[in-house]
């Protein structure tokens, strides 16, 4: 993924991480107050707190996405060093990436997101933060 362009290496920083970290705390909270009144604002917030859960564990390590990469790349890297034995944990991710671009970048025949999609991912979401929380300190730099 290094040679390919898809991630690139940057100072391991574990303040970047818990800033990351932080970011998503606050993203979750925003998402539960919005579920009702802007699913589909909640669903960007929940979304990308589950992105920067696991940008968290990169940045931790010295690695960061490039746009070549993008959003997939944190999934493939995380999942790479991850799975097993925590990949199901990660499975949910691009399912949840796919629906916030399908309401990001939405067709005439696109779904809304609702109120109960926002509260099944939530959970979702809430597991990327909890597992890049409990690896943290587990993995070294790259």
């Amino acid at each position: 993924m290094l040679s390919s362009g898809q991630l690139e290496r940057v100072p391991p920083s574990r303040q970047h991480a818990d800033t990351l970290l932080g970011q998503a705390e606050r993203h979750l909270e925003l998402a539960r107050q919005g579920a009702r009144t802007d699913p589909t604002g909640a669903y960007q917030l929940l979304y990308d707190a589950s992105r920067k859960a696991l940008a968290a564990i990169l940045e931790n390590q010295g690695l960061r996405a490039t746009s070549r990469g993008g959003h997939l790349a944190v999934l493939d890297a995380v999942t790479a060093q991850l799975d097993p034995p925590l990949g199901r944990t990660l499975r949910s991710f691009d399912r949840m990436r796919r629906r916030r671009n399908s309401a990001e970048y939405p067709r005439l025949d696109t779904p809304e997101i609702t109120p109960d999609d926002v509260t099944q991912d939530l959970s979702k979401a809430q597991d990327f933060l909890s597992l890049a929380t409990q690896v943290l300190d587990q993995m070294s730099p790259y």
